[in-house]
């Protein structure tokens, strides 16, 4: 990594023909993935990536290159391509650059350094743990991925950050077969630690047994009746609607340019009063954490809903500066090949005060979903449609029997309003988030809660 007085020359070589701020991105990233399918690993992929991103922001434009050599003559290049493309006649200002560590070397151990035996013999007890489950199980993927990166960022405002990041990731994929019905199951776990501390106590053993008990219970379900119905989700689905229902619609890009049902509307009721939504990089360990965003701004728990008024929205740099805000710590990128945009990192509904058995006991007749599968949301007017991943239907306040083939179809900011009760549990769901063009770790959670009535695609 560079030093403070060579990232103030590059910074200042930056704005010297102009701009409202820069900033640098500099990272060193080990990736490794390992994948096991039919009873032998499959694939082995260890790598190295490094490089930096420069960016000058300007009349609210992006000015932005890149580099995979991290060196002092390769970033003044850099900084003299950016300078040309400014060339704004009058020199930005540069302060005098202070280094903030958060954590540099903490979040390593037991990651990067476990022997690849081990590695690989976590893949296989859960692959034979699958197998050996039901005699309907025909396939089974496990799957690990690990990253440890190296990041320095350098901003005009006069701060460097530093912090090195690990994230490991497994994956169980099962596929269960009888009489020509197929049905699959899937699980995973992952979090910003290291591999000793994610994988213990036989995690993706759990996670696989639970993913072959889905896949093989699917078989003998029937298919979902259709209609408009009362549904109860669990806090165990995770908080996939959340992300896509509401999450997005608060980037502070997309309802700057009004592309969101949400824009303009802090200060107003966007949900029911039961209902505080928050984003929030701190949570220990959890997929979508940090200490500080890809812009050198240190993270901090943002309140976007609460108890149903709109609080803000989630800003990186370029959207805080058209807005006049300050930035929130969301500027997210997937590497130094991509400029920062604002992402989510954590976010999730604040629990209530139901307990969850009383929310299930509380519809006579609906659906309980206890796991969300993929989804599609405009966030222009909040319309989404959800697959149900594992639901049951309700009878008289009771769990009944699994069914399969069921979607939820809505509107976002409708839902959100509609919501009447909230439990006091909360379960955490992990993901990729995808947007313009590149992927970033994300979680999000909610409560157990009751949307009173809510159109359930199935059979009529």
């Amino acid at each position: 990594m560079l030093q403070p007085e060579d990232l103030e020359r590059v910074l200042r070589r930056a704005l010297s023909s102009g701009g409202d701020y820069a900033d640098v991105f500099i990272e060193r990233t080990r990736p490794s993935f390992i994948a096991l399918e039919d009873d032998h690993i499959e694939k082995v992929s260890l790598g190295s990536i490094a490089g930096a991103g420069l960016r000058v922001l300007f009349d609210g434009k992006t000015a932005y290159a890149t580099t995979n050599h991290i060196s002092l003559g390769a970033l003044m290049e850099l900084a003299a391509s950016l300078e040309k493309a400014v060339a704004r006649g009058t020199s930005g200002n540069t302060s005098k650059l202070s280094v903030t560590d958060y954590g540099s070397g903490k979040a390593c151990p037991g990651s990067h350094d476990v022997p690849m035996e081990q590695k690989v013999l976590l893949l296989t007890e859960a692959n034979k743990a699958a197998r050996g489950r039901h005699s309907t199980i025909r396939q089974v993927s496990v799957m690990y991925r690990e990253t440890f990166q190296e990041v320095q960022v350098a901003s005009s405002t006069g701060e460097i950050a530093r912090e090195d990041r690990v994230l490991c990731t497994g994956m169980v994929n099962v596929v269960a077969a009888r009489d020509k019905i197929v049905q699959t199951g899937y699980e995973s776990i992952s979090g910003t630690v290291g591999f000793q501390d994610i994988f213990k106590d036989g995690t993706l053993v759990d996670s696989a047994l639970k993913a072959a008990d889905r896949a093989d219970a699917l078989l003998v379900a029937r298919r979902a009746s259709g209609g408009r119905m009362p549904v109860v989700i669990a806090s165990e689905a995770g908080g996939t609607m959340i992300h896509e229902a509401i999450g997005h619609g608060l980037e502070g890009d997309l309802t700057g340019q009004g592309l969101s049902r949400f824009s303009g509307r802090v200060g107003q009721q966007v949900a029911s009063g039961l209902i505080t939504v928050i984003d929030d990089p701190t949570l220990p360990g959890r997929r979508g954490s940090y200490s500080f965003d890809d812009e050198g701004v240190r993270a901090r728990r943002n309140i976007l809903v609460e108890s149903g008024i709109l609080k803000g929205y989630m800003h990186d740099r370029l959207s805080a500066m058209k807005a006049g805000v300050e930035p929130t710590g969301n500027g997210r990128r997937e590497s130094y090949q991509h400029r920062p945009v604002p992402r989510m990192s954590n976010t999730f509904i604040a629990p209530g005060s139901s307990d969850p058995g009383e929310v299930i006991r509380s519809v006579d007749k609906g659906l309980l979903v206890r796991r969300m599968g993929g989804g599609q949301v405009n966030t222009v007017n909040g319309d989404f449609v959800f697959d149900v991943g594992e639901g049951y239907i309700i009878e008289k306040g009771r769990q009944g029997e699994l069914v399969r083939g069921a979607t939820l179809t809505g509107n976002g900011p409708e839902v959100l309003m509609a919501i009447d009760m909230v439990g006091n549990d909360l379960g955490f769901a992990i993901g990729t988030c995808g947007k313009d063009g590149q992927g970033v770790p994300v979680s999000d959670a909610m409560p157990t809660l009751r949307i009173p009535d809510i159109v359930v695609g199935g059979e009529t």
